[in-house]
């Protein structure tokens, strides 16, 4: 039998992100990160489901040098160590490099269904931007749209669009008090 994942996109989903002209960026460290207020238990519900929680997160400001690669790393090691994610896929590639890591690609989601043995059209991802759908669309996920509003592209398509992680594990969960 194949696993089932939850995907989920880190900046904007799990932790808050820095708005700049209404457009979302990473925290740069610890000491300007803050996990989203009941994210924690979203997770943990999920896990006791019997998900994996895979994080998929593009970091392109690493590859433009205005981000530092240890940074991200210690920022997910935190979050690994406090939220229990099961595992973290991250590009650090730009829009330019073309890689097939990237979101709107696919390829992270499926570089983990190789690795944990997931069924990806019984796995869902949770994105707030139009990358993160598109990516979970293309590898024939359910998808979670958290709508902030952001002065940006937003997703041609979702299955589902939610105003934060902990209502989109409701859905998931198949609370009978999702919105």
């Amino acid at each position: 039998m194949k696993n089932r994942a939850v995907f989920l996109d880190r900046d904007g989903v799990i932790n808050q992100v820095i708005l700049k002209n209404g457009r979302p960026h990473p925290p740069t460290s610890l000491k300007n990160l803050k996990i989203i207020p009941g994210v924690k238990e979203a997770i943990s519900r999920l896990k006791e489901a019997g998900f994996i929680i895979i994080v998929v997160s593009n970091q392109p400001d690493v590859a433009r040098g205005t981000l530092d690669r240890k940074n991200v790393e210690e920022i997910n090691r935190w979050l690994g160590y406090k939220l229990l994610i099961d595992s973290f896929m991250i590009c650090y590639h730009d829009d330019s490099d073309m890689c097939s890591c990237r979101k709107p690609r696919p390829g992270m989601l499926v570089s983990a269904a190789k690795q944990w043995q997931l069924d990806l059209t019984g796995s869902f991802m949770v994105g707030d931007r139009w990358k993160d759908i598109s990516a979970g669309n293309a590898a024939n996920c359910t998808t979670l749209f958290i709508n902030y509003g952001y002065n940006e592209e937003q997703p041609e398509s979702s299955d589902y669009i939610v105003g934060s992680l902990f209502e989109a594990a409701n859905l998931i969960l198949g609370d009978k008090n999702a919105q």
